[in-house]
């Protein structure tokens, strides 16, 4: 199966995208956690991104009802509802519309793909992504943004590397 040309990096996401991003990622910062959410473009211009989709960060809610289970909050990590994130990859894919990007921010840490951001993409250890995706890390730092990264999974390394994206006014 032909893998689609953004999980190799390149893509190009409109100034509006990056600037919702940013929105997502100052509030959640504000509430004392990560934000995430996924970029999606048309089929049609496989590298472009014209959309962003913020999604709820669960791991406060989870963390407040169990804390033994869940020990961490959502300032260390994210937890999304992986039903309705796989259902907007499949309503994506059937309206030419496909998520590209997953992205999330981390907070007073910097922009890099963390294990854990690792593990919550894969299966396990050295496994492929769960999806065919880029991903997006934004830094949060003090409540400002002061970085983006993108990264994308080299089968051959067997890990997340960074790759480049292009931000594009429109």
């Amino acid at each position: 199966m032909v893998k689609p040309a953004w999980v190799r990096g390149n893509v190009r996401i409109v100034a509006s995208v990056l600037a919702e991003v940013e929105r997502a990622g100052r509030e959640a910062y504000g509430r004392d956690e990560e934000a995430c959410g996924f970029l999606t473009g048309p089929a049609d211009d496989e590298l472009l991104v014209d959309r962003a989709v913020p999604l709820e960060n669960l791991a406060n809610k989870y963390h407040a009802i169990d804390p033994t289970q869940h020990p961490r909050t959502g300032r260390e990590y994210f937890k999304i509802n992986s039903l309705k994130f796989e259902r907007s990859i499949e309503e994506g894919n059937r309206t030419n519309r496909p998520v590209k990007v997953f992205f999330h921010s981390h907070l007073d840490c910097g922009a890099y793909f963390s294990e854990e951001d690792a593990a919550s993409m894969t299966m396990g250890e050295g496994n492929a992504p769960t999806y065919d995706l880029a991903y997006l890390v934004t830094a949060v730092d003090r409540g400002e943004v002061t970085a983006h990264r993108l990264f994308v999974w080299d089968s051959d390394a067997r890990a997340f590397v960074e790759a480049p994206f292009q931000r594009m006014e429109r």
